[in-house]
């Protein structure tokens, strides 16, 4: 029975995966960069809206969710900090592939998939709360520029704050502003897996050692933070769950294009997503056996 639970969750996700990977290895073209932008601007915000302002979940179990985000990442970036220290190698490059999970292309369809509508929310929560700390925070570290501007645009931003104005004064959105956001939101996880498919693809493995070694530091890093971030904010069942699977996620492709943006070691990073991406599917079996 678990068996078949676990094969019905990972068959979508490795599947859509597959898709990107092989649509782009037969020479077929994809605009990346199109895509990326669509479910940046148009998709993600979507997805975040309807899913949140028409959850039947009490809000305090989303604020719990958003401050679980907000600890993960700051005990993402103490740990990635000493483990980079120790290994003598520069944070301006590395800490972001060890500090930003990919919570987003492969923790979002893995807490729909295993938990339902309710997981889905709640990983949207952590999903939104921590893409805001590192789209703002992360950015600057590796950038070592700030913009406010670029902040204030991010549509994800005020697509949160919409949902949780109707969630917080228990108001359905209007019918016809749900079913047009849920139309284009669901877009968005079968089109963030296929992508990263794609880009899993494109990317190049120029050395093993150092992406080795932090793929293996993200990942135990990550599920170590995940299984004891829950019990020491009193969270239990499908929230900590969620928690753990979030934080489990391997590297995400988003450091690599900030690596390769502002010319911090991309060969390298690019190994730690690649890498971290290979063990850490390989360990899903597992994880979901853990969580359900």
């Amino acid at each position: 029975m678990i068996f078949s639970t676990i094969l019905s969750i990972l068959t979508p996700v490795f599947t859509c995966v597959l898709i990107g990977y092989f649509w782009v290895r037969s020479g077929r073209s994809y605009d990346t960069e199109l895509i990326t932008a669509l479910v940046t601007l148009f998709g993600a915000p979507c997805l975040v809206f309807y899913s949140l302002s028409s959850v039947e979940l009490h809000p305090q179990h989303l604020i719990h969710m958003g401050l679980a985000a907000v600890f993960a990442n700051i005990a993402f970036l103490a740990l990635g900090w000493l483990g980079l220290s120790l290994l003598h190698l520069p944070k301006q490059a590395f800490l972001q592939a060890l500090s930003f999970p990919n919570i987003g292309n492969v923790g979002l369809p893995l807490c729909f998939l295993t938990f339902g509508e309710e997981g889905l929310a709640l990983g949207i929560t952590f999903f939104a709360v921590y893409m805001a700390i590192q789209m703002t925070f992360g950015v600057v570290f590796v950038s070592q520029t700030f913009s406010l501007w670029a902040i204030l645009k991010t549509p994800i931003i005020p697509a949160t704050l919409a949902a949780a104005l109707f969630l917080m004064t228990g108001t359905a959105p209007p019918k016809w502003l749900y079913n047009t956001t849920k139309l284009i939101g669901d877009l968005t996880i079968p089109l963030m897996l296929i992508t990263l498919g794609v880009s899993l693809y494109k990317l190049k493995i120029t050395q093993l050692k150092i992406p080795v070694q932090l793929s293996v530091f993200r990942l135990l890093m990550g599920f170590l933070v995940g299984l004891t971030l829950p019990k020491l904010m009193g969270l239990d069942g499908t929230a900590a769950s969620v928690i753990l699977l979030q934080c489990s996620m391997p590297a995400a492709v988003f450091c690599y294009l900030l690596a390769q943006m502002y010319d911090q070691r991309p060969e390298e990073v690019a190994g730690v997503v690649i890498v971290s991406t290979i063990m850490g599917f390989s360990l899903l079996p597992f994880l979901l056996w853990y969580v359900l």
